[in-house]
């Protein structure tokens, strides 16, 4: 069973820059994708950003130019930069990380951070 810690999050002003991190503690093996999706209230959940093991990275065209997402592969952790944060980005943001074994992908999801940005 893979664990997901997550860090960051919290209150921030409009056209501010927050960092969420994710990792995986205790887990020996590279996943084959990390990233993050985000739930609005009301709203269904949507992929943020994704970043693949070889750094393939598909994103949401509305975070284009103002989030990134990056990763460490040997220290399985996922970062997502967030800069000119506007109130529509206010949501829980979930870390999501994807393993692949003998061609059986799993999927695993971190509890949520909540990032709110005022206007």
């Amino acid at each position: 069973q893979v664990h997901l810690v997550e860090s960051g999050g919290g209150l921030v002003e409009s056209g501010g820059s927050m960092r969420l991190s994710c990792t995986a503690p205790g887990t020996s093996f590279s996943f084959a994708a990390m990233g993050w999706y985000r739930q609005a209230p009301g709203k269904q959940r949507e992929v943020v950003a994704t970043i693949t093991r070889s750094g393939t990275i598909n994103s949401e065209d509305s975070i284009q130019g103002r989030f990134t997402i990056s990763r460490d592969g040997v220290a399985n952790r996922v970062y997502l930069q967030m800069n000119n944060l506007k109130p529509e980005d206010t949501a829980v943001y979930y870390c999501y990380v994807r393993s692949r074994n003998q061609g059986k992908d799993t999927e695993y999801w971190g509890q949520g951070t909540q990032v709110t940005v005022s206007s």
